[in-house]
């Protein structure tokens, strides 16, 4: 073994140079972000702890028996990106390379015989010693980097097992690294995605709050992930009326934005004037249970009421959704908009709900929620509930603006500003 002193003699030096050596290796390698940056490190380091006359690397990735890649090479002038430029790299079939990598074994070879009719001979022809050292994922090489010598017996059998895992952890490293990036690139794409159905979905909502006689309108809408189940709307009816309408999918994200959209087609399709609510609410419990919901396991609450500006008279009908808050400013009673209700849309075809109706004072506040609002937790898991809800309606000369604020800013000191886990939706109604 007379190539010793050529090999691993820093690994014989003293410990502490050593340490020194190492450390500042794996910072190095800590702070690439680019797979081809980090070998191209690692690649400069080793070959201070190993220096070789020549190598190349393989790789059975994506191929099946005998092909192979030819990944990188010490012969090549350029510098090749073997995850971006894969069109360019060289795919072999056979010959000492392949059989070595589909071998899944590491090898020192001392002389090798390179038939001159070898795929591979370019990259192996004139050296008289081959450190193979497989990089195994799932169990398989998958890829395979091959060190060269000039002269035979250059490479210590003593110090092979150490290269063989030292080049394995580096080799899982990149994968970790290349895993990563993919990663991110596809989460990128799904962001994109679903910021655009969070677009889709934002536009389905009142551009603006409708101009109705006798009431002051405001809305907040904030949804727990980039789009969500929650939707309130407004219908101009006949003289003068109109119709509110709030309600709330079951899930989250993207399958309750889905059925929101849905929910916004069937309102507006309906066959004339959403009007009374009962038959809105019956409607569109007959579409979501025939063609929506009857196999995916959903459904949605809803609370859809009319106002006469001329009666200030409200009509409305329940479907299993959190009843309204009123709060009458004049005498400080405050009661829940309950005297009709009935399971929600899509759990059962042909149901027939009940509606109710209420007339409504000057000063009067109602406040339209959905439960991301009430089911808001503390630090403790205790719920916001309808009792703070009606304690942050105490200032009866706010307008419904001053009211949606006071809402939230309770909600926010309540949660301490953790973020939703729900989406939240509120709407408020200031009589005149």
């Amino acid at each position: 073994m007379a190539a010793n002193s050529g090999q691993l003699g820093w690994c014989h030096g003293d410990w502490q140079d050593r340490l020194r050596f190492i450390v500042e290796m794996m910072r190095e390698m800590s702070l690439e972000t680019d797979p081809q940056s980090l070998v191209r490190a690692y690649s400069a380091r080793v070959r201070k702890m190993m220096p070789a006359d020549g190598w190349v690397a393989v790789s059975r990735r994506d191929l099946e028996p005998p092909f192979y890649r030819i990944t990188r090479s010490s012969s090549w002038s350029g510098d090749i990106n073997p995850w971006k430029d894969r069109d360019r790299l060289p795919i072999l079939s056979g010959g000492l390379l392949g059989e070595l990598i589909y071998d899944n074994e590491p090898r020192l070879l001392n002389d090798p015989h390179i038939a001159p009719d070898d795929p591979a001979a370019e990259f192996l022809k004139g050296h008289g010693s081959l450190m193979v050292v497989p990089q195994y994922d799932q169990g398989v090489a998958k890829n395979m980097f091959v060190l060269m010598r000039k002269e035979p017996g250059a490479f210590d059998p003593e110090e092979f097992p150490e290269w063989v895992w030292l080049s394995n952890l580096f080799g899982r490293a990149t994968q970790n690294l290349v895993l990563a990036q993919e990663v991110k690139q596809a989460y990128e794409v799904v962001d994109r995605e679903l910021q655009r159905v969070a677009n889709i979905q934002r536009s389905l909502l009142p551009r603006k709050m409708p101009r109705i006689r006798g009431l002051d309108l405001a809305a907040s809408y904030q949804t727990s992930q980039w789009a969500g189940g929650d939707y309130y709307d407004f219908f101009p009816l006949a003289e003068g009326r109109w119709g509110l309408l709030i309600a709330d999918v079951s899930g989250h994200g993207t399958p309750a934005a889905v059925l929101m959209a849905v929910l916004h087609s069937l309102a507006h399709t309906h066959p004339g004037e959403p009007d009374p609510p009962d038959r809105l609410l019956s409607y569109v419990n007959g579409q979501l249970a025939k063609w929506y919901t009857a196999e995916n396991e959903a459904f949605v609450t809803a609370f859809y009421g009319i106002f006469d500006p001329a009666r200030r008279e409200l009509i409305y009908a329940s479907a299993g959704h959190n009843p309204p808050r009123l709060k009458r400013c004049e005498d400080g009673s405050i009661l829940a908009l309950d005297a009709a209700g009935d399971l929600p849309l899509g759990v059962m075809p042909n149901l027939e709900y009940k509606q109710a109706k209420l007339t409504l004072r000057p000063g009067d506040q109602i406040v339209f929620y959905t439960d991301g609002i009430t089911e808001a937790t503390d630090s403790t898991g205790q719920m916001f509930g309808p009792e703070r809800l009606d304690e942050a309606l105490t200032n009866c000369h706010l307008d419904a603006q001053g009211l949606i604020d006071a809402v939230l800013g309770a909600l926010e000191q309540f949660t301490e500003g953790r973020p939703a886990s729900d989406d939240r939706t509120l709407v408020v109604a200031k009589v005149g």
